[in-house]
């Protein structure tokens, strides 16, 4: 296929066999790339029930039409393995600079499989001239995130970019990540404890040469211009996000009653109080500069110092997690944490997820230890430290707060949705968003199908939150068109600005022939059902696509969301129906012959 390069670059960690396979084009036409690819090729070689810490769950990394190329925030490249902390399938995306550097090197695709023996600490290098190492990484085990990029750039140039894991990806935390450049990531789903059960410190590659030609690069360049010129008058995109950062949403999402605070017990602040943690103020206090992706002007990325410590973020939902969610309002501290976290390669959203849990559980009683006191932020970096090495409490909490939480016969204080720890949206504010918290394929995610952009942003237009009816219309179409840009790959922020079929032009454009949205939004829809039948096959059902009793039984006692609960029962049966799947939730015969897609076994 036009913009791609065909191949896939298979490295197995236990044999040590490095091998190029070619990429089929019906699967590229199906599928495009990123999210898409990895999906296809994950549920095409992986069997029924595999234990995420296998030697047989591969991680695989993919990037898209689209990356590498002049379309704005093209830098972004995506990852699919079996996360250990929801046992579904898992995608994620992360921006910078890898993503491009690996497809100049001349490959769309890196599958690492096996495990490299026990005494055997490995890392990858990919130099960009053909040349692919499995290098000794027993030096580097143990450093943190900063210190390992830091000495990678000593060993393999100063340009190098770096996937890596902190200690807690060592330790097989569940809620570890894969850390970029040491402070972007594939953050949710421990995906980085993945990456250490196959002993593999790190992923390099140095940047390729590869060229990519434009047929029509007249008219690409007249696109990119009138593009260019969108996100620059939207105001989402030539304001918010680049005087402040995702931090923009904190006033945002509390104005609307939305945002969660003490394990999700209220969901809204007072003006003052607010003040303390919101973008403008950490604009005012800590920011040295903002950063951005490959080929993107947004740059959204915030470049902060405290005076005692310096690192990126924190991101809006970090902040949140960190913060409001464990009662901290205290900025300072709150940054603090997020640099600890990047350092020792943790998920924000769900350690603060399970921290609050663990909190909520303290406040009645159920555990007793003293540092789990909401509010307490003197006790938080060292709880994190704990969660990284396994150390007391922090090995249980390591677990994420489901399995936490179940150790103590208190689920109920658990606020996740397959196991994953739900993000900086109050479900019961928006229902909408809530029902994509239910139904996402990798547990509670606010990106698989962000509603909250129509319900709250009003991107492209303000729709009633709390409506019912036609709510799965919109959210079928939102997942799908996500279920796109993590395959095209592009960044969900240039989606503000530009309509979907702008990114149709874009991959015709790129692809030497005519795709419209409909056939992009055909594509997103054949990647969601193929999660969706993966996520079947491994014993998940309808009883799984559900939010904790707290929103659906317990209103909100103050702000502009008081008194709502989540109707969800009528929002996935109408869901069902514009999904086509039957009453169970299993996709239908007919859709699955539509799609040209065949049930797993």
């Amino acid at each position: 296929m036009e913009g791609m390069n065909n191949q896939i670059l298979n490295i197995n960690l236990s044999s040590q066999k490095i091998s190029v396979d070619q990429l089929d084009d019906l699967i590229l036409s199906n599928y495009l790339g990123g999210r898409g690819l990895g999906v296809k090729l994950f549920t095409d070689i992986i069997p029924k029930g595999i234990d995420p810490f296998s030697k047989e769950n591969p991680l695989i990394f993919s990037i898209g039409p689209v990356t590498a190329s002049t379309v704005p925030t093209s830098g972004r490249f995506s990852l699919v393995t079996k996360s250990p902390l929801t046992n579904t399938i898992f995608h994620s995306n992360s921006g910078g600079y890898w993503g491009p550097f690996f497809k100049r090197c001349g490959y769309d695709c890196l599958i690492v499989s096996g495990k490299s023996k026990i005494d055997d600490k490995s890392y990858i290098v990919i130099d960009g001239n053909d040349n692919i190492d499995i290098k000794d990484g027993t030096d580097l085990w143990g450093l943190k995130t900063s210190e390992l990029v830091e000495k990678i750039r000593e060993k393999e140039g100063k340009n190098s970019q770096v996937l890596c894991i902190g200690p807690a990806g060592e330790n097989l935390v569940r809620i570890s990540s894969i850390m970029n450049q040491g402070h972007r990531a594939f953050g949710r789903g421990g995906v980085g404890a993945v990456m250490g059960s196959k002993n593999l410190k790190a992923i390099v590659v140095k940047n390729g040469n590869k060229k990519f030609p434009i047929q029509d690069k007249e008219y690409m360049r007249k696109l990119n211009i009138v593009a260019l010129d969108k996100i620059r008058v939207v105001p989402t995109t030539s304001q918010g996000l680049v005087m402040f950062g995702t931090s923009a949403l904190v006033k945002v999402i509390n104005l609307f009653g939305m945002f969660p605070v003490k394990n999700f017990q209220s969901a809204f602040t007072d003006s003052n109080t607010i003040d303390m943690v919101s973008g403008e103020k950490l604009r005012e206090k800590y920011l040295v500069n903002s950063e951005g992706c490959y080929n993107c002007i947004i740059k959204c990325g915030r470049m902060t110092s405290t005076g005692e410590m310096s690192g990126k973020g924190p991101e809006y939902e970090s902040l949140w997690a960190l913060g409001p969610l464990t009662g901290i309002f205290n900025l300072k501290e709150i940054t603090h944490a997020n640099y600890l976290c990047n350092d020792y390669g943790l998920d924000t959203i769900s350690t603060g997820g399970t921290i609050a849990c663990a909190m909520e559980m303290r406040k009645n009683n159920i555990i007793n230890n003293p540092d789990l006191e909401f509010g307490k932020h003197e006790s938080l970096p060292n709880i994190i430290k704990t969660i990284a090495l396994r150390d007391g409490i922090g090995d249980e909490l390591a677990e994420g707060s489901l399995q936490f939480s179940k150790k103590y016969n208190s689920s109920k204080y658990a606020m996740q949705v397959k196991g994953m720890e739900i993000p900086a949206y109050d479900p019961r504010g928006a229902f909408g968003h809530a029902l994509n918290y239910a139904v996402s394929s990798r547990g509670a995610c606010h990106l698989t199908g962000f509603l909250a952009a129509l319900e709250i942003l009003g991107v492209p237009k303000l729709v009633d939150r709390f409506m019912i009816n036609g709510k799965s219309d919109l959210l079928f179409l939102k997942q799908n068109q996500s279920a796109v840009e993590d395959s095209l790959v592009v960044c969900k922020f240039v989606g503000y600005a530009l309509g979907f079929e702008f990114q149709a032009r874009f991959l015709s454009t790129i692809l030497h022939k005519e795709i419209s949205s409909k056939d992009l939004i055909t594509i997103g829809e054949r990647i969601y059902n193929l999660e969706r039948l993966y996520n079947f096959r491994e014993g998940f059902s309808k009883e799984d696509d559900t939010l904790p009793s707290r929103f659906l039984e317990i209103p909100l006692t103050e702000g502009p969301s008081k008194g709502k609960v989540v109707p969800l029962n009528q929002l996935l049966k109408d869901y069902y129906h514009v999904r086509q799947w039957d009453n169970n939730g299993n996709p239908t015969e007919e859709l699955l012959e539509r799609l040209s897609i065949k049930r797993l076994v």
